[in-house]
């Protein structure tokens, strides 16, 4: 009794919160037996051009979701966002009330979806033309951090997520959030790495186990699985492969995805590989890449504004609240030469190729 009880609690919060989407969005409810799990927004009514642009978002309350949300909207998409709990409800009221989100045509919608739930989410991508895979997520046991099995959530998100994405005929491609942390994590001793690190290069899995580098980890085998499944149903996928998120409010508003990014951070700063990308950047160069995987756009992208200096470092550990030589090591001249160097030159060249297309109509 408890258990539905809550249920419940939670049912009426999204009628709720649906409500004040509503009088925003100018949406209408679905017949009772077109409900979904006590929301679900309607896109009927939607000329084929809206349901030509109509894609969605998982955790779209997160800081990362969030900012491509903004983008998309801004480029004349209509955005499904996807939420797992009262805590996200909290997180659309609060931004709706403070007018941080507040649409003002037909759309924005939300839907309650579980990203470990195949049904539930192929539900949510119907209609949608593509999906935008962020990875958001938080310890289900409220720890400060990202632990083995936060991995092994992140793997089955991933894969559960593309298995919807194939079985939903309306659904051609999909943007998967990664990370720089699948790529730059190897055994340096071996004298024949390439000082490169790009698009190509994968992390290595026994490495960041016997390291306990489980955030890369997880962001390592996500991936791959996702590019299995892909392969195997030939849907069109782009992976984005950001250095650590930054931004306005990063630390309080992505507190664990910082702090686990940031394990190995000595030695990725000694070897170059620390990096930094702009949360609104990175949700632009989201949002390009899906536009131009309609032409010729494929593959694993690196995504990152600059590499940390001592400077830079310096700047990032006041921000975080720590000692610089938690970043820097025992650095103190920054004249440190880097064995590796970082390349997004391929994401460059794209965003050459089609930043001014992407945004002529702003």
């Amino acid at each position: 009794m408890g258990i539905l009880g809550a249920e419940d609690s939670i049912r009426m919060e999204l009628e709720e919160l649906r409500h004040m989407l509503v009088a925003c969005a100018g949406l209408q409810r679905r017949k009772d037996d077109e409900e979904f799990k006590g929301v679900r927004v309607s896109t009927k009514g939607a000329g084929a051009d809206d349901a030509e642009k109509l894609v969605c978002v998982t955790s779209g309350v997160s800081y990362l979701g969030l900012a491509i949300v903004k983008k998309l909207l801004l480029r004349g998409y209509s955005v499904r966002i996807i939420v797992e709990s009262e805590e996200d409800i909290n997180k659309l009221r609060e931004m709706e009330t403070s007018g941080e989100m507040r649409p003002t045509n037909n759309n924005i919608s939300v839907v309650m979806a579980k990203l470990t739930d195949i049904e539930s989410l192929s539900e949510a991508f119907q209609g949608c033309r593509g999906v935008f895979h962020t990875s958001g997520f938080i310890d289900p046991a409220g720890l400060s951090g990202y632990t083995k099995s936060m991995a092994e959530i992140e793997v089955k998100a991933s894969e559960t997520v593309m298995t919807a994405c194939a079985r939903t005929p309306s659904v051609r491609k999909c943007v998967l959030t990664s990370s720089l942390s699948a790529c730059i994590w190897r055994d340096n001793s071996q004298y024949d790495l390439s000082s490169v690190i790009n698009h190509g290069c994968w992390s290595d899995e026994l490495f960041c186990i016997d390291k306990k580098l489980w955030y890369a980890l997880g962001k390592l085998r996500a991936e791959r699985v996702a590019w299995r499944i892909a392969r195997e149903n030939r849907l069109k996928l782009a992976t984005i492969c950001p250095g650590l998120i930054t931004g306005p409010e990063f630390c309080q508003r992505n507190p664990m995805a910082t702090i686990a990014y940031l394990k190995g951070a000595q030695e990725m700063y000694a070897n170059g590989l620390l990096a930094t990308v702009d949360v609104n950047k990175l949700a632009e160069a989201e949002v390009c890449v899906f536009e131009a995987m309609d032409k010729n756009a494929a593959g694993r992208y690196i995504c990152f504004d600059e590499v940390i200096e001592r400077d830079e470092a310096e700047k990032l550990a006041g921000e975080l609240g720590m000692p610089t030589n938690k970043i820097c090591g025992g650095d103190e001249s920054g004249d440190v030469e880097a064995r590796f160097q970082l390349s997004n030159e391929k994401l460059s060249r794209l965003m050459t190729r089609t930043l001014r297309y992407c945004y002529n109509e702003c």
